[in-house]
């Protein structure tokens, strides 16, 4: 063992390129939130349970508190804050959220949003019991789960009315 304590590391987050020295035992969220400066992922239990630290690596969601950054060397990221379009704009499953008032305190949000964006990027017209599956990895403490998943539904609907729009 090489005793070798930091690591550059390079990847694409939200379609921007990032590249940086990062310590090889730093979790993504953490590089993610200090380094990059995107503090959308939210950290709640650090032990991979809760799902408010979801994001997305190469197109599928991981537990970015348990991911080291340099695990994600080469990848490509997505944060809650790569979904919106636009600067003033809501992507259509931000939307649904908020017409549902499906982010109460809005903690698990994050998670919850980057969980579900990926449900309808391989499962486009989900039915309730997927959408609860995917879900069941992602506490919310406030809501009751009941409008986030109504929120999805629709989001389904309007996605797939607006040709599938990511």
């Amino acid at each position: 063992m090489n005793g070798e304590a930091e690591r550059t590391v390079a990847f694409t987050v939200n379609g921007s390129p990032w590249r940086g020295t990062v310590e090889v035992r730093q979790s993504l969220a953490d590089v993610l939130r200090e380094a990059v400066g995107l503090t959308g992922t939210h950290l709640g239990c650090e032990h991979g349970v809760c799902g408010a630290c979801t994001v997305l690596v190469d197109g599928r969601p991981v537990r970015s508190c348990l991911m080291l950054a340099v695990q994600a060397d080469g990848a490509q990221i997505l944060t809650v804050e790569g979904l919106a379009p636009g600067p003033d704009q809501l992507h259509p499953l931000q939307e649904a959220f908020w017409n549902h008032h499906a982010l109460q305190c809005g903690f698990c949000t994050p998670g919850m949003l980057m969980t579900a964006w990926a449900l309808l990027q391989e499962h486009p017209q989900p039915t309730r019991a997927e959408i609860q599956t995917w879900l069941s990895g992602n506490i919310c403490r406030c809501t009751g789960y009941q409008n986030i998943v109504e929120a999805v539904e629709e989001a389904a609907v309007r996605m797939a009315g607006e040709g599938g729009r990511a």
